[in-house]
């Protein structure tokens, strides 16, 4: 179970022009970087400081102001349960601590605004980083973060800059590539659900093997499942972009899955705590989980030539958001 945060108070990003008179340049209107170096310092400050205090406490309301879309639903969900179960707090506590952070900030014309975060951590095992993707609707909201994955460095592809280093956003649209971004959730929950559009993503753990495993589980001597998949692409959870020097993506998107498995009748049902604390009903005979997913690929250039010309997983991050007994 995932748990970082982030809460900022959000300055309002200015330009003042040396001219005759000051000039303001808006953040809706100019092709400006959506953040400077010294502030998205200050927010991945910030976010440590608050997850800390939430994850002490296990306080779901700090975490609220912090995080959003898939990251803030897994995260918001954990947190809840963690509280049901340890209301004094959390006894096993060790700060999250940053550290070797840089920061992907594009050029941005308009909200809502984004910059990356890339960072190694105390947490997991060495040589992992996480990417925060930090996000904001306008010049008078806190920056939140939505997505979080976890790699290496050495599993990144190099990404595209301007002269002055900031990163390339990629529209939604994506027409240069074969799968447009805005498509991403869509095909990949479609793909899980019936196996449509194999062919359009690379085999590994996220895709042939869970598709593999899931045919393995869903009939066993005590119990059937069915799988329900379902794309979530829209506000807080629209995926973000960036070109990669040889003209593909690497895209944040985020995911629904729904399992339901019915038991056999005596069968003695074990309900861990967290997911007992998340879930409605009574589960005597089935029990229906509802998970999110926040995931990171790479997508190759249309007609490249280049590699498998598929969408490679690099980071699939998975929590429990609800559960339900019957």
């Amino acid at each position: 179970m995932i748990r970082r945060r982030l809460a900022l108070r959000a300055a309002t990003l200015a330009l003042v022009l040396p001219l005759a008179g000051c000039m303001t340049v808006h953040g809706e209107r100019a092709d400006i970087p959506s953040v400077a170096p010294a502030e998205a310092a200050k927010v991945l400050s910030h976010f440590a400081t608050v997850d800390n205090e939430a994850t002490k406490t296990w306080n779901p309301q700090l975490l609220g102001q912090i995080e959003s879309g898939p990251l803030g639903a897994i995260d918001g969900a954990g947190v809840r349960a963690k509280h049901a179960n340890n209301p004094g707090g959390n006894p096993q506590f060790s700060a999250l601590e940053f550290s070797d952070s840089k920061f992907w900030i594009p050029k941005q014309v308009g909200w809502p605004k984004f910059f990356v975060a890339d960072t190694a951590t105390n947490r997991g095992t060495a040589g992992a980083r996480w990417l925060l993707l930090f996000r904001r609707g306008a010049a008078s909201e806190p920056w939140r973060a939505a997505f979080l994955a976890v790699t290496t460095a050495d599993s990144l592809p190099a990404l595209a800059t301007d002269q002055g280093g900031h990163v390339e956003p990629v529209p939604l649209t994506g027409g240069d590539l074969v799968l447009p971004p805005g498509k991403l959730s869509s095909a990949y929950t479609g793909y899980l659900q019936d196996g449509t559009g194999a062919d359009e993503f690379a085999k590994g753990a996220a895709t042939s093997q869970l598709r593999a495993n899931r045919h393995a589980q869903a009939r066993t001597p005590n119990s059937v499942t069915q799988y329900a998949d379902q794309p979530a692409s829209d506000g807080d959870f629209t995926p973000v972009a960036l070109r990669t020097k040889d003209g593909g993506a690497l895209v944040f998107f985020g995911t629904r899955h729904q399992s339901k498995s019915t038991y056999r009748a005596g069968y003695n049902l074990a309900i861990d705590p967290d997911t007992r604390a998340l879930m409605t009903g009574t589960p005597k005979t089935s029990v229906t989980l509802s998970h999110v997913a926040q995931e990171l690929v790479t997508v190759p250039k249309s007609g490249s030539g280049s590699g498998s010309g598929q969408v490679v997983f690099v980071s699939r991050l998975v929590g429990l958001v609800s559960a339900a007994g019957e």
